[in-house]
């Protein structure tokens, strides 16, 4: 069977918490049909109330239409993940982590239009814990997975934005996208650059639009004002659902197209009392 035109990677940045997670099941379905999305990829590290990932969660998130799961600096938050990453191979954990670390950091899947690699990195600047070089480490992956297959999608989740750009170029022409998570804040600079690579600094999170980055406000207000402890917690409310839709060539793995999702969530009206 000849492999269509173009195929449709919908990327979804952070979920965080039960608003993320209420966004995803709710909208989604719908989204990646509007959308004509062929893979979908989403990065859960915060989903389990903004730390973590626990795999009844990540069970959740593969059934509401997940293609593959991506994590990041709070990969190891919910130890219960750790024995069931041995067990799927579709949730990813960054790819530079130390030797011997559990899980795996990419995959390749076959789809109707052909096969589709994604991996997961992170950065190392400002972030915790410590990794690999994740320059070195995905110049040797991004030529094995190039063996099997031209689409490779690279979530990359790192703080600064100065290395999340420099990752862009480096991969420009040997990926088909390079895009960003871990600061929650969507970024306005999608482009693809001259090599054929989609790329976007932060595709921004899945979580409450009334929040500091997802988290309460008053709570983080009082940190920030009095330098004292404080216990965070997820907001609650409406929610935004953002990512990127990337439009690739199947054959090349050039990114034809790069667009911003953002999706307004909203929680359902509470039932009056009885």
């Amino acid at each position: 069977m000849p492999i269509a035109a173009t195929l449709r990677i919908l990327f979804l940045g952070d979920v965080f918490g039960e608003p993320g997670r209420r966004a995803i099941t709710d909208l989604l379905p719908e989204l990646k049909e509007r959308l004509q999305a062929d893979f979908v990829i989403i990065n859960g590290e915060n989903a389990a109330a903004g730390r973590g990932l626990t795999p009844r969660l990540c069970i959740g998130l593969l059934r509401a239409g997940a293609t593959v799961v991506t994590l990041g600096d709070h990969c190891w938050d919910q130890n219960e993940l750790i024995p069931y990453m041995a067990t799927e191979p579709r949730l990813l954990r960054p790819l530079n982590f130390p030797p011997g670390s559990p899980g795996q950091g990419s995959i390749v899947l076959d789809t109707d239009k052909g096969k589709v690699a994604v991996a997961c990195a992170m950065g190392r600047t400002f972030t915790n814990p410590p990794t690999e070089n994740p320059f070195l480490a995905l110049d040797a992956e991004v030529a094995a997975l190039r063996q099997e297959t031209p689409v490779i999608f690279l979530d990359f989740h790192a703080e600064a934005t100065s290395e999340k750009i420099a990752m862009g170029r480096f991969l420009d022409g040997r990926v088909s996208a390079v895009v960003g998570t871990h600061t929650h804040v969507q970024t306005a600079d999608e482009t693809i650059f001259p090599g054929g690579t989609a790329y976007l600094t932060d595709a921004g999170m899945c979580g409450p639009t009334e929040s500091v980055i997802g988290s309460d406000i008053p709570a983080v207000l009082r940190r920030f004002v009095t330098s004292l402890p404080s216990r965070f917690t997820v907001a609650s409310g409406p929610a935004l659902l953002c990512g990127a839709l990337v439009e690739v060539d199947p054959l090349t793995g050039r990114a034809l197209s790069i667009v911003r999702i953002r999706e307004l969530w909203n929680p359902p009206p509470a039932a009056p009392p009885a």
